[in-house]
Order: C-alpha cells, then sequence, then structure tokens
C-alpha cells in the first residue's frame, strides 16, 4: 500500500476495515422521550463550557430509539442536553450521551465529538406508561416515565426545537496525551419529518455513579415530559471555536 493508497482511504480507523461508513446518516422511525426538568444553576455553570452561556437552569434528559439508522444499524442512546446561547445564538449543548451500539460510538466520537460512552439504555412502553431506563453496567442511573399519548402537541414547534443548532465540545489526544483537537463543534439536525408528538405527565429519577454522574446535575423539578416520532438526517458539523488558537 502506498501513502497515496492511505490518503485516499484514511477516513476512520481501522484503515482496512473503518468502524463506520461515510455519510450521509439517515434515522428513520427515531423515537424521543425527553424529560426536561430545573436543576442547580450552580452545577450547571460548572458543565458548560465557554464561550457557550447558561440561558436557564434547565436539562433536557433524552432516551432516543433508533430502529433504522444509516451504516450504525439499530441501538438506543440517552443522555443530557443543556439549552445555552452562543454569541446569540440560542441551542443545545450535549453534555453527556451513552448507547449501546460500538460503530455509532466510534463514528459520534471522532466525526462530531459527541460526548458518546458505552452503556445499556432501553426506551419500553409498559401498558399506559413509556419509560426510559439507563443502566451503566449493571447499575441503573436514570429512570423516567411518562404517561403515553396523553396530548397531541403541535407541529411546527416540535419542528423548530429540532431543528435548533446543538453544539459539541469535540476533544481528539495527541500521541503524547495532550490535546491534538479541542474544537467548539455546531451541527444540525437536518430533513426532518414528524410523524407525531405528544406530552403527558412526567417523572424523572437520576442515580450516583462515579464514571457515569449524570446526577451532578440534580432533579429540582420535572418541568414537562415529551413523546416525539420522527425521521431525519444527522447534519455534519461546523467548528464554530477553536480552543488551541488563542
Amino acid at each position: 500500500m502506498t501513502e497515496a493508497d492511505v490518503k485516499e482511504r484514511a477516513f476512520a480507523m481501522p484503515l482496512t476495515s473503518p468502524a463506520f461508513p461515510p455519510g450521509p446518516y439517515r434515522f428513520v422511525d427515531r423515537e424521543f422521550l425527553i424529560i426536561t426538568y430545573q436543576t442547580d444553576p450552580d452545577a450547571l455553570a460548572e458543565v458548560i463550557p465557554a464561550p457557550l452561556e447558561m440561558t436557564d437552569p434547565i436539562v433536557k434528559f433524552e432516551f432516543i430509539r433508533m430502529p433504522d439508522s444509516t451504516g450504525f444499524g439499530s441501538y438506543t442512546e440517552s443522555g443530557q442536553v443543556i439549552p445555552v446561547s452562543f454569541r446569540g445564538e440560542r441551542g443545545g449543548y450535549v453534555h453527556a450521551m451513552f448507547l449501546d451500539d460500538g460503530s455509532p460510538i466510534a463514528g459520534g466520537r471522532e466525526l462530531w465529538g459527541f460526548p458518546k460512552k458505552l452503556a445499556s439504555p432501553e426506551i419500553r412502553i409498559e401498558k399506559d406508561t413509556i419509560g426510559g431506563v439507563l443502566r451503566y453496567g449493571p447499575v441503573p442511573i436514570a429512570v423516567a416515565t411518562m404517561g403515553y399519548k396523553h396530548r397531541a402537541l403541535a407541529h411546527d414547534p416540535i419542528l423548530a426545537s429540532l431543528s435548533a443548532p446543538n453544539f459539541l465540545l469535540k476533544i481528539i489526544p495527541h500521541v503524547d496525551g495532550t490535546a491534538r483537537i479541542c474544537e467548539l463543534v455546531r451541527y444540525f439536525c437536518e430533513d426532518i419529518t414528524v410523524k407525531g408528538a405528544w406530552e403527558g405527565p412526567a417523572g424523572l429519577e437520576l442515580f450516583h455513579h462515579a464514571l457515569a454522574p449524570v446526577a451532578a446535575l440534580p432533579v429540582l423539578k420535572v418541568i414537562s415530559g415529551v413523546h416525539i416520532m420522527t425521521d431525519l438526517t444527522l447534519g455534519l458539523g461546523t467548528v464554530v471555536h477553536d480552543y488551541l488558537a488563542e
């Protein structure tokens, strides 16, 4: 294999059998369970990286079921998204993500900078309740519940929420252990079809874990629960701030 061959084939690791294929990445029948809650503003300020700014002491705890995703297959993920502002533009900062499939863990971290770790999230409908359970190893660290399809939600506000920008802190180390890449990345969901959205009474419990500290942003008050069914494409990102350039 020549050097030119390496350059031509170098998309992702490993070179001869990448952990994920090139995009675009389309998701069909993507299902969200989102519990929005109020948290401690001081704790929230500790985890939002500048130049992002806190807007409200709010966290969205998300469970997402993806049964049909290009290149990544079928998997479930869960995590915390924080409403933020970047130079006057409102969006969401993806603070933590946990999922059960190696390919989107590698792709998410290497391409966009998603903070993905291996865990066992699950969404289930039990009679009149839709619920989510997140386990890190055998230990449950988050339990969410919501009344199933109590009230339909209007299409346009849901589409607007899914179309808002999202921000990631992408970190890739150098071979000496220092940061080779440290960037703030912005991405959008694209070509969105909202198939349905509902709200209902909701609950959320978080539990402390040394390696999955979701409970470091404690639940002070549950604000809302939303259940969404959609198709969408996960757009590639753009670098909006390079920490190492300063």
